[in-house]
């Protein structure tokens, strides 16, 4: 396992598992397949609907609380009583602090979110702060307002749409970018370029593989997601070798900023709105 150095100092997996869209029974093997093969950052959010299942397989999986890096994110209908919607989080995890706390979506009101985080962070109970789709603009107010500044910003990254202007603003932050549909949204476009299937073919590796080796050496956080224990296994066999420097230069030209999920201001305001019972899963 590679690390990234927060800018607190905190050392965290370059490679984690995602669990959105996996639910109950599903949920509890994926964490414990995961960490019996090497992952050590789980994560998760109450808008995912899987903590307990999640929190099962972190209570089941034989690892030290200590030697796992864990993400909860807070949504948007929980920004003005975030720390009870967290200790909410915490309790279906059956943990007592997190690694990483993210707020969820730039809607709402997301400063009054932050301002309870920080209190969150001086209490020990999240290590290091994070946020989920925000611009650069937005991060930036972030930084000019706050004692804490992020450490971690997950957006959509994949080598269609590398976010090389945001990673750039980031780096000058010493703030890490993680990649959400880390593999285009596993498009088959994508998997089936032609670099990446020859580069696959040169390393022995499959196309998955290939991409998830170039998110780490870019430096992105990167969390593919899956209940296949093959699949699990896969995604976490690339510290074994490096893309060379003209292999990079070959997939940066898939780059065409093409993103698959676009976020509008009627599709937030329904993340405003929404506020099911995070505590009726399984």
């Amino acid at each position: 396992m590679e690390y990234l150095t927060l800018h607190n100092g905190i050392q965290m997996p370059a490679l984690g598992l995602g669990t959105l869209r996996i639910f109950g029974k599903d949920a509890e093997n994926a964490v414990i397949e995961a960490t019996n093969c090497g992952y050590r950052h789980i994560d998760t959010a109450s808008s995912y609907q899987n903590e307990k299942a999640v929190g099962r397989g972190i209570a089941h999986c034989g690892i030290p609380r200590e030697e796992l890096f864990i993400t909860v994110k807070i949504w948007p209908s929980d920004y003005t009583h975030a720390e009870e919607a967290f200790e909410g989080s915490l309790r279906r995890l059956q943990i007592d602090y997190c690694d990483m706390l993210i707020v969820h979506h730039p809607v709402g009101d997301y400063y009054a979110c932050w301002e309870s985080f920080e209190k969150l962070v001086k209490a020990g109970k999240a290590r290091a702060l994070g946020l989920s789709n925000f611009s650069q603009e937005q991060i930036q107010g972030f930084v000019d307002r706050f004692e804490i500044k992020p450490s971690l910003v997950t957006v959509e990254t994949h080598p269609y749409a590398a976010q090389n202007q945001l990673r750039e603003y980031l780096k000058s932050q010493g703030i890490v970018l993680e990649a959400w549909y880390p593999l285009g949204h596993a498009d088959s476009h994508l998997l089936q370029e032609p670099v990446i299937l020859r580069l696959a073919e040169k390393y022995g590796k499959s196309p998955v593989q290939i991409i998830l080796r170039w998110h780490v050496q870019m430096g992105n956080s990167v969390l593919p997601g899956s209940k296949s224990p093959e699949h699990i296994r896969e995604n976490i066999d690339i510290f074994d070798f490096a893309l060379s420097e003209e292999d990079m230069k070959e997939i940066a030209l898939l780059d065409t900023g093409t993103q698959y999920k676009v976020f509008t201001d009627e599709m937030r305001q329904r993340y405003l709105n929404w506020t099911p019972d995070w505590d009726d899963q399984e």
